[in-house]
Formats: structure tokens, sequence, C-alpha cells
């Protein structure tokens, strides 16, 4: 497969990802904003923001419509909702010969429908724009499962959505790390995860702080955990690895990284997920953007950029 192909595919499974969980998360913590009057809209507002990695404005508060604005219409901002799209459309296109049609349909159809969405979603509330986009994120996910063969394109797609699985839950984790057992909050990360219903399947309705994060972490069976989505893209690295077997470590520092990441978090004891949680957040983080470096440098990029220095022409 080409590298251009393989970056493409890669970047369209973190684009699609990024767009619908920043849905998730937006529809969850503006409807709190919107129905909560305890909640002061500009430090929550702000919160949320750093958890994204987005820069806050400076000069102005924010409420609910602002941040909506902000996080989920601004073409400007490189982690909004019509960013990302946008983004994933474009490495679509540019990848046509290893992407089905009705991937491409979906994802071109969802572009052209944002503005009118965007206008609607003005007048009568975001939730209709958010529920918009985790509808066509499900249907796009569900074509590429069902359109495209289980070969190396497959995978970087795949190694793509899971890479920013992690990285969206362990923001969410984030930003609830100081909130007490019993805060409401942590049925927010739940419900932002789209982890609320199966988690109360899971634990019968019991709601605990250390049980969600348990939950979230280490289930080996709900697609949206970080392990499960560690797993998904080790398997991943593997499979795309065609080289021979090794000896003695990992055969690519990327592999390593998710190896090492995951095995961490399944020999973990429960009873000590808790302790130095944010530590342990910051570290996971941290080791997907390692990751997400490792595998540019594998894969797409072989060869390191030269810049050309000193290069008159001497006679």
């Amino acid at each position: 497969m080409l590298a251009r192909n393989a970056e493409s595919l890669y970047w369209i499974g973190r684009y699609v990802e990024r767009a619908d969980d920043t849905a998730r998360i937006l529809d969850v913590s503006v409807h709190q904003l919107l129905e909560d009057a305890t909640v002061d809209p500009d430090s929550a507002s702000r919160a949320l923001l750093h958890v994204l990695g987005i820069q806050p404005p400076d000069g102005r508060e924010l409420d609910a419509w602002s941040l909506t604005e902000l996080v989920a219409y601004a073409p400007a901002n490189s982690g909004s909702i019509v960013a990302s799209l946008t983004s994933a459309r474009e490495n679509t296109r540019g990848a046509r010969e290893v992407v089905s049609t009705e991937m491409w349909e979906c994802l071109n159809a969802t572009w052209n429908a944002l503005p009118e969405r965007q206008r609607y979603a003005r007048q009568m509330g975001p939730h209709a724009f958010f529920s918009f986009v985790e509808e066509r994120a499900a249907m796009f996910a569900g074509l590429a499962d069902s359109t495209m063969s289980r070969d190396d394109g497959w995978r970087f797609l795949l190694l793509g959505r899971s890479v920013e699985r992690v990285d969206m839950v362990v923001r969410l984790l984030l930003s609830r790390v100081g909130d007490k057992a019993s805060s409401p909050g942590w049925v927010t990360v739940l419900r932002s995860a789209g982890a609320h219903d199966t988690y109360l399947r899971t634990y019968r309705g019991a709601m605990d702080a250390g049980r969600v994060v348990q939950f979230l972490l280490l289930d080996r069976l709900f697609p949206r955990s970080v392990f499960h989505a560690l797993r998904n893209a080790e398997a991943c690295l593997e499979q795309l690895d065609h080289r021979p077997s090794v000896r003695i470590g990992a055969k690519a520092e990327a592999l390593r990284l998710l190896g090492r990441a995951r095995s961490e978090l399944e020999f973990l004891r429960p009873a000590d997920l808790l302790d130095d949680l944010p530590k342990r957040l910051s570290s996971l983080q941290g080791t997907i953007r390692e990751v997400g470096e490792a595998v540019s440098l594998q894969y797409f990029h072989a060869a390191p950029w030269v810049a050309w220095t000193n290069a008159e022409v001497t006679s």
C-alpha cells in the first residue's frame, strides 16, 4: 500500500472518531449548562476546552452557545467537529482508490449537510446537530465494517480510530479526577463516552467513581474502553508488520509503546486504580502522542526530512 493512502486511512479513522467523541462530549456538557442553574457556564466551558486541548478565547465569558460555536462549528479551530469532518472528507477524497464508494458518499453527504444542520441548530438548539454527527459517524463505521476487505487498509483505519478513542476517553477521565466518588460528574463522563447504559447493566446500577474508572479503563468487552482500544491498536500493528518474527523485544517502537501501556493496565489491580490516577492518565496521554509519532515515522515518513544548509555553489 502507498504510504500516502495508508496515512489518509489512518487519519480518516482518527478524524471521524474525534468528531463523534467531541459531539458526544459536547452534547452532554451543553445540556448540563442549559439545564443546571448551579453550574457556572464560563468556568465549565473553559474546563471542557482544556480537556479537549482547545485554547479558550481571552476577554469574554463563555456560555453554552459560544462554547458550541467554538467546539462544534468553527472551521478555523482544528479540534472542532466541522474541522474534523472536513479533514476526514479531504483525506477520503485523496484516497478514493482504497475506500469504498459508500464510505466516500457517506462522508461527502455529511460534509455537504453541515451548513444546513448548523443553521437549524442555531435556531432550535444544538442537540439535533450533535445527534446528526453521531449518527453519521456510526453509519460511516458500519459502512467501513461491511465494505472494506480486512487488509492493510482496514488495519490503518482501525488503528487510527483506536488511537483516537484512547486519547478522548483519557481526556474525559482527566476532567473528573478531582471529583468526589459520589459526584454526579461521573454520570456525565459515562454519558459522554456512550457508556452509561452498558455500565448500569454491568454493575446493576451501582454508581461509584472507582467502578466508572475501572469500566472505562479496564473493561475487556466494552468497545470504547481504553484497554479494548489499546488491544485493537496493538493487533493492527502486529498484523501490519510483515517482517519475520524477532527473538527479543518488540519489532517497532509504536508496538512497544502500545504493548507496554496495555500490559500496565492488564496486570493492574483494580483496587490500585485510583492511586495516583492523574499521573497514570497523563502517562497514557503522553504514550498516545508518542505512538502517533512512531506510527508516522515507521509507515508514512520513513526518510527524515532534510534541511539544506550551506548549499551555496562554490567555484
